[in-house]
């Protein structure tokens, strides 16, 4: 029998890694008041399977929980046995069932964490990208890696937290309910103990942009309506010509894939609350309550950019954020944007609220986004009250095409 001396530092040392997440301090307005669903929605569930993964162009949900983890482990055999893993147990999660594994004995650990038993899968989506970072001498993988993925360049107007910022591989983690987002990247974490370790978690609440066909238009912490021109999932055209990977990757393992750009926007709020309507809105462009261009009447008018006040000033600023980030004024460029609102407490230097854009964005290049922020960095008027304090670029491979294959089986096997 074991030493009850030893059986303490044992479940010192699981609970130690299950808090080494750091998502459980960072949880506050992420797991407040949220809402337990009945067992009986266990329909409310997106496939798993297919030829894109799912939290990409799926209807995007209430909450997001995402963290980004650095591999341990130097043999390709482990990267493998983990990918086998994680892929196994993010299908089950996603059909709201437990975790695969659990030998229901008393004497050892669940193989799932229970505070998700009884909840609906409250359309949970589980996305996988890897970093640039996975493709070094460790795993033979060099060769695998695509052209395009490598590390995003220093961009203006950022001043980004080493401790905030890449991975060797990204989970998102999406849900109408904060508990089941949590609960999938927390086992994702502890099944990957001894093979990764978390490099930064974030959370999210309120979704900053709509990618259903029929989705409202939310707001962002700053009160306008955001992502109003995004595109749509039902928008085969333009997810081919923006969003997914083709044979232009040169990697099969990415064709249907997408790269994930995730930036962490802190957002001086205090200041912007101190700014009259009519800045705000020329910030923006849009009106702030009906989120109308500033040249248009209702929120799905097309900007007129040519449009002049009756003393000869452009209706839409030229520093106007939708302006610069407009396709016509862009040689077509769009991305598919899926970001989330976020506070993490304050400030403990300023006493200011720690808010919030946790920006993703996918698209087929990530020169897609380092063109708009290029350009977005140096002139847009929001940047007064905003800075990119985070940044990761993931490629997220093609989807998982039944139970015979793995996240990433193309990339990491042979």
């Amino acid at each position: 029998m074991e030493p009850a001396s030893a059986a303490r530092v044992s479940r010192r040392r699981l609970l130690g890694g299950v808090a080494g997440l750091g998502l459980i301090n960072a949880a506050g307005i992420g797991l407040a008041g949220c809402a337990t669903q009945s067992a009986s929605a266990a329909q409310d569930t997106v496939p798993f399977y297919g030829a894109h993964q799912a939290g990409i162009t799926t209807d995007i949900q209430d909450r997001l929980a995402f963290a980004a983890f650095d591999v341990t482990t130097t043999r390709r055999e482990d990267l493998q046995a983990l990918l086998k893993t994680w892929t196994a147990a993010a299908e089950a999660m996603t059909r709201g069932a437990m975790v695969p594994g659990d030998s229901h004995a008393n004497e050892m650990p669940p193989a799932d964490t229970g505070e998700a038993v009884g909840l609906s899968p409250a359309r949970l989506t589980i996305t996988v990208g890897f970093g640039p970072s996975l493709f070094d001498g460790r795993f033979g993988l060099a060769p695998r890696r695509p052209a395009a993925l490598t590390e995003l360049p220093a961009l203006p107007h950022e001043t980004l937290d080493p401790a905030r910022c890449g991975g060797d591989i990204g989970i998102q983690a999406c849900a109408n309910d904060p508990q089941v987002a949590f609960h999938a990247v927390r086992n994702l974490a502890r099944l990957g103990r001894g093979t990764v370790v978390t490099r930064w978690t974030q959370l999210g609440f309120g979704r900053t942009s709509s990618t259903g066909a029929t989705q409202e238009t939310p707001r962002n912490l700053m009160g306008f309506k955001d992502g109003t021109r995004n595109i749509r999932s039902d928008d085969a055209a333009a997810l081919d010509k923006h969003v997914w990977v083709g044979t232009e990757a040169g990697q099969d393992w990415m064709r249907g894939g997408s790269y994930l750009v995730a930036r962490r926007i802190r957002m001086f709020v205090e200041t912007w609350d101190r700014d009259r309507l009519s800045d705000q809105e020329a910030v923006f462009g849009r009106a702030k309550y009906t989120g109308a261009p500033l040249s248009g009447k209702t929120e799905s008018d097309n900007p007129d950019f040519t449009a002049k006040t009756a003393d000869g000033q452009l209706t839409i600023p030229e520093d106007a954020h939708i302006r610069l980030a407009a396709f016509e004024n862009n040689n077509g460029l769009r991305i598919l944007r899926r970001g989330y609102s976020f506070t993490d407490g304050t400030d403990a230097r300023t006493g200011t609220l720690d808010a919030g854009l946790f920006f993703i964005s996918f698209q087929k290049d990530p020169a897609q986004f380092i063109t708009l922020q290029r350009k977005l960095g140096t002139q847009d008027a929001l940047n007064e009250y905003i800075l990119h304090v985070g940044s990761a670029l993931f490629a997220c491979p093609q989807g998982v095409p039944d139970a015979s294959r793995y996240w990433g089986h193309a990339l990491v096997e042979g």
